[in-house]
C-alpha cells in the first residue's frame, strides 16, 4: 500500500515536473525564435518598395503611438544591427550606395529600424503562444498581405537579404529621383494602372500648327534605367550605361485634357488591333540590286541624270550642273570602290585621305603644282595651300583678318559661304578660327573636288551659280568668300552677284580675291571696271583692297549696307528693287532675277540687327522670335526654341554620347535629316564635328533660326536625292522624318538614299513611331546592317544601326544614267 501510495505521489510529481519542463522548453524555444526573428526581421522588410494598404498604414501609425515603451526596449536589441549598415555597407553593390547623401543613409537606417520594431512588437504581443510552424506560416502570410517585394531586381527567387532589397529599391530611383525631404518614398501606393494613367495624361499632341506640321508624340519616362529596360525585354544590344531620355519633346508639346481610366475604350482597342495587323503585314524581305550607271560608285541621281542633261536646250548658264532628278528615285544600292577602307579621322584627314576611297587623279595632275592635291603612295595629300594661298590657308585667313579687323573670325563672323571652293582647304582651316564654312562647287568641273572635301571631313555640297537661287534663306551668311572662283559676277545685270546679296547678312562682308583685283591683264582690267560699277549700284562699300606680298595675291573686301538710304539716293534704279511680292526666303527651285531686296529696318524683323557674337548666339533666342508667334510645337516661339534646346541637350548627353556605344572620335561629318531649331546640332557643339541641318521643304521654315544661332543648313526634299557624293557622312540623325515621308515618298527609295550618302560603318539614329521603326529595321536588316540598339515604348521607338559593306550581286541598269 505504501509502495502504491508513494508510487502515486511520484507519478504526480513526475507529471508536474514533466509539464513544467515542457512549458519551459516551449517558452524558451518561443523566445529563441522570437529573438532570432527580431534579429533577422530587418533583412526581410524592404527599404523602399513596399506596397502597404492605406488601412494597414493607419493601424501601424496608431501602434507606433501606443507602444513606445516596447519599441524602446526592442531598439536596444536592434541597435547593433542597424549600426552595421550605418558604418559599413557590407555587401551592398556599388551602384546601391554611389551618390547617396548622408541624409539618404540616415533614411535607410530609420526605415530598417522602425519597420523591424513595429513588426517585432506586433509579433511579440500576438503570437507568443503559437507553435513555430504557425509562426512561420502566419509570418509569410502577413508579408504577402503587406505586399512586400521578395524578388530580386531580375525577377528571381525570393530572398530575405537586405542587400538585395536596397539594390532593388534604389534601382528605381536612378538619375536623382530620390526624394529630397528625407521622408519615406510613397511610390508603393502607385499601382500599374495609375502609372499607365499618368503616362496617358502626359501624352501631348500638336496638330497642324499654322497648317504646316502635324506632330503627335507619346511620352516615355526620361529616367528609364537599364534594369527596367532589360526587364521589359525591349532594349537590344545596349551598353550598361544606356539611358533613354524621353522619345518626345515633352516640354514642347501642348498638354491635352484627355485622361484615360483603368479600362481602355473600344475605339482605342480596335484602333490598336488594326495598327498591329497592319504592322504584322509589313514587307519583311526586299530584293536589293546594285545600281549600274556611268558614274559607278560616285553616282548622284539628281546630278547624273544624263538623259535629262542631253535634252537641255542650253548649257550657257551651267544648266547641266544643276539638279535634274529622275521621275522615280532609284531603289538600288551603289557599289563600293575597290580597296575602300574606313576614312582617316579628323584632324589627320585634313592633310591626307586614302587614295582608294576617292581614286581620282585628274585634279592632282592639273592642280598639283598649285598645292591643291597630290598623290603620295596610298594617300592623296593636301598641302593646305591652293592657287590663292601658296603659303598656307591659315596665313591667307589671317591676311583677310588683318585687312579688315571687323571681320573678327569666330566672333562676329561665324557662318560663311565659300563659292567655288575647290578642295575646300579654306573652309577646312577656318575650323581653327571657330568658323563654319558652307563650301560648294559644281560636280566634275574639277574632278571630285567636293568629294575630296567631304572625305577630308570638311563641309561641302555640289552646287552651282546657275539659273536658280541657292538653297539657303536670305540674310544668313556673315561672310561670302570667292577665291579665284571664276564666276562671271558682272554679266547679265549682275544676276549672280545679286544672289550673293540676297543670302548675305546686312553689314556682312564679301571677300573677292580673284585675278581682276590684283592683275593688270586686259581681261582682268575690264572685269574689275565692270565690278566697280556693279558693286557701287548695289551700295556695297569697298572697305579694303589689299595685296599680300607673301602670297602675291590681293583681295577686295566689300560690305553690304545696313539701311536703305543708299538705295533711295541712287540716280538710276539699276538693278531695280524687287517687288513686294518677291519673297527673298523662297529658295527651292526659284529662278534667279536681276533685282535687289531692301534691307529690313523694323527692329522686330530678321536682319535689322547683327546676331550675338559666337558662342553666345548659339543658345541666345533670336531677337525677332516673338511671343505672339506660335512655335513648331505649339508654344510661343521663344519658349519653343528654349524647350527644344533643353530637350536635345538632355537626349544627347544622357543617351547619344554614352548610351549607344558610338565612338564619337571617329565621327566627323554629321547630318540632321530633319532639323527644326538646330537643337541637336547645338547640343553637339563641344565635339570636333560639323552638322548639316536639313530643313524639309514641306516643313516649317526654321532654317533662318539655325543660321541665327551660328549653325548652318540647307533646304531639301527627301523624295529626291541629296546634292552630295556617295559615302559623305559618318552619322545620320532622323527625328520623326520617315513616318512623314511615307505619306508622299517611296520609303524604299529614301532608305536607298540613306545608304548612298552614309559611309560604310557609319551610323543611323532614327526616332519615330513604332510602326515606322519596325519597317525601317526590316529594311536595314535586309541590307545586312548591324542593329546596334532598338527600343520602343508607348508607340514611340528609337533605332540605332550601322551600315555594312555588304552589296547585292544582282544589278539594275539605270538607263537615264548611262552615257
Amino acid at each position: 500500500m505504501a509502495t502504491g501510495k508513494y508510487t502515486r505521489v511520484d507519478n504526480r510529481r513526475s507529471s508536474a515536473s514533466s509539464y513544467c519542463s515542457t512549458v519551459t522548453i516551449v517558452v524558451f524555444v518561443a523566445l529563441c525564435l522570437v529573438g532570432v526573428w527580431m534579429m533577422t526581421s530587418s533583412s526581410v522588410v524592404p527599404v523602399q518598395n513596399v506596397d502597404v494598404p492605406q488601412e494597414k498604414k493607419s493601424e501601424l501609425n496608431e501602434q507606433d503611438n501606443n507602444k513606445v515603451d516596447v519599441k524602446e526596449q526592442v531598439s536596444d536589441t536592434n541597435e547593433g544591427t542597424t549600426r552595421q549598415f550605418e558604418d559599413n555597407p557590407g555587401d551592398l553593390p556599388e551602384d546601391a550606395t554611389k551618390g547617396d547623401s548622408s541624409d539618404g543613409a540616415t533614411q535607410v537606417e530609420e526605415k530598417v529600424e522602425g519597420k523591424s520594431e513595429e513588426k517585432t512588437e506586433e509579433k511579440f504581443v500576438e503570437k507568443t503562444e503559437d507553435t513555430p510552424e504557425e509562426k512561420t506560416e502566419e509570418k509569410n502570410e502577413e508579408k504577402s498581405e503587406d505586399g512586400s517585394k521578395t524578388e530580386t531586381e531580375n525577377g528571381g527567387s525570393k530572398t530575405g537579404d537586405l542587400d538585395s532589397k536596397v539594390e532593388n529599391g534604389e534601382s528605381n530611383q536612378e538619375d536623382g529621383e530620390k526624394k529630397s525631404d528625407g521622408t519615406e518614398n510613397d511610390n508603393e501606393k502607385k499601382s500599374d494602372s495609375s502609372d499607365d494613367d499618368k503616362k496617358s495624361d502626359e501624352t501631348k499632341d500638336t496638330e497642324n500648327v499654322n497648317g504646316q506640321i502635324e506632330e503627335k508624340v507619346d511620352l516615355t519616362d526620361t529616367k528609364e534605367s537599364d534594369g527596367e529596360k532589360k526587364e521589359n525585354g525591349q532594349a537590344k544590344n545596349q551598353s550598361s550605361n544606356e539611358v533613354f531620355p524621353s522619345v518626345a519633346q515633352s516640354e514642347l508639346l501642348n498638354e491635352t485634357a484627355t485622361q484615360n481610366g483603368s479600362w481602355s475604350t473600344q475605339s482605342a482597342e480596335s484602333k490598336n488591333e488594326k495598327e498591329a495587323q497592319l504592322s504584322s503585314n509589313q514587307q519583311t524581305s526586299y530584293n536589293w540590286k546594285l545600281c549600274n550607271s556611268t558614274a559607278g560608285p560616285d553616282f548622284i541621281p539628281c546630278l547624273d541624270n544624263l538623259q535629262a542633261i542631253k535634252s537641255l536646250h542650253s548649257t550657257k548658264h551651267y544648266e547641266h550642273r544643276e539638279r535634274h532628278c529622275p521621275e522615280e528615285a532609284p531603289t538600288c544600292l551603289l557599289p563600293v570602290p575597290e580597296g575602300y577602307r574606313r576614312s582617316i579621322e579628323w584632324p589627320k584627314s585634313r592633310e591626307k585621305i586614302w587614295y582608294y576611297n576617292v581614286p581620282h587623279t585628274k585634279l592632282a595632275q592639273v592642280k598639283g603644282h598649285q598645292n591643291w592635291v597630290k598623290v603620295t603612295g596610298e594617300y592623296l595629300t593636301f598641302p593646305g595651300g591652293g592657287t590663292q594661298f601658296k603659303r598656307g590657308a591659315l596665313h591667307y585667313i589671317d591676311f583677310i583678318q588683318e585687312s579688315v579687323p571687323d571681320i573678327a573670325w569666330g566672333k562676329r563672323s561665324r557662318v560663311i559661304l565659300d563659292v567655288g571652293c575647290g578642295v575646300a582647304s579654306f573652309g577646312g582651316y577656318l575650323f581653327d578660327r571657330d568658323v563654319l564654312a558652307m563650301s560648294f562647287a559644281p560636280k566634275d568641273e574639277h574632278e571630285a573636288q567636293v568629294q575630296f572635301a567631304l572625305e577630308r571631313g570638311i563641309p561641302a555640297i555640289s552646287a552651282v551659280m546657275g539659273t536658280k537661287r541657292l538653297p539657303f534663306p536670305s540674310k544668313v551668311f556673315d561672310v561670302v568668300h570667292c577665291a579665284r572662283c571664276r564666276v562671271p559676277w558682272h554679266i547679265e545685270g549682275g544676276k549672280l552677284l545679286l544672289e550673293l546679296n540676297r543670302v548675305l547678312r546686312p553689314g556682312g562682308f564679301f571677300v573677292w580675291s580673284a585675278t581682276p583685283v590684283y592683275q593688270k591683264l586686259a581681261e582682268d582690267v575690264q572685269i574689275w571696271n565692270s565690278m566697280k560699277e556693279l558693286t557701287k549700284s548695289l551700295c556695297w562699300e569697298l572697305v579694303s583692297i589689299n595685296k599680300d606680298t607673301i602670297n602675291g595675291v590681293g583681295a577686295a573686301i566689300y560690305r553690304k549696307p545696313t539701311s536703305n538710304e543708299c538705295y533711295e539716293k541712287r540716280s538710276q534704279s539699276n538693278p531695280p528693287i524687287c517687288g513686294d511680292s518677291d519673297d527673298p526666303n523662297a529658295a527651292w527651285n526659284v529662278p534667279l532675277q536681276a533685282c535687289m531686296h531692301k534691307v529690313p529696318v523694323d527692329a522686330k524683323e530678321r536682319g535689322s540687327e547683327w546676331p550675338e557674337q559666337w558662342p553666345s548666339r548659339l543658345d541666345k533666342t533670336p531677337y525677332w522670335l516673338l511671343s505672339s508667334q506660335v512655335g513648331v510645337y505649339g508654344k510661343p516661339a521663344p519658349e519653343d526654341f528654349t524647350a527644344d534646346y533643353e530637350h536635345w541637350k538632355r537626349v544627347v548627353t544622357k543617351s547619344y554620347l554614352n548610351g549607344m556605344g558610338i565612338n564619337w572620335s571617329s565621327v566627323r561629318n554629321v547630318m540632321d535629316m530633319r532639323a527644326v531649331y538646330g537643337g541637336f546640332a547645338a547640343a553637339l557643339k563641344d565635339l570636333k564635328i560639323w552638322v548639316m541641318n536639313v530643313v524639309s521643304v514641306d516643313s516649317p521654315d526654321t532654317l533662318p533660326i539655325i543660321y541665327e544661332r551660328g549653325l548652318f543648313g540647307i533646304y531639301h526634299d527627301w523624295c529626291e536625292s541629296f546634292s552630295t557624293y556617295p559615302r559623305s557622312y559618318d552619322l545620320l540623325h532622323a527625328d520623326h522624318l520617315f513616318s512623314k515621308l511615307k505619306k508622299r515618298c517611296n520609303l524604299v527609295a529614301v532608305v536607298a538614299e540613306v545608304d548612298r550618302i552614309l559611309r560604310p560603318e557609319g551610323k543611323l539614329i532614327v526616332r519615330d513611331d513604332v510602326e515606322t521603326i519596325n519597317e525601317l529595321e526590316n529594311m536595314v536588316k535586309s541590307m545586312q546592317w548591324e542593329v546596334r540598339m532598338t527600343y520602343s515604348k508607348d508607340k514611340e521607338g528609337l533605332l540605332c544601326v550601322q551600315k555594312s559593306l555588304w552589296r547585292p550581286k544582282e544589278s539594275e541598269t539605270l538607263k537615264y544614267a548611262i552615257a
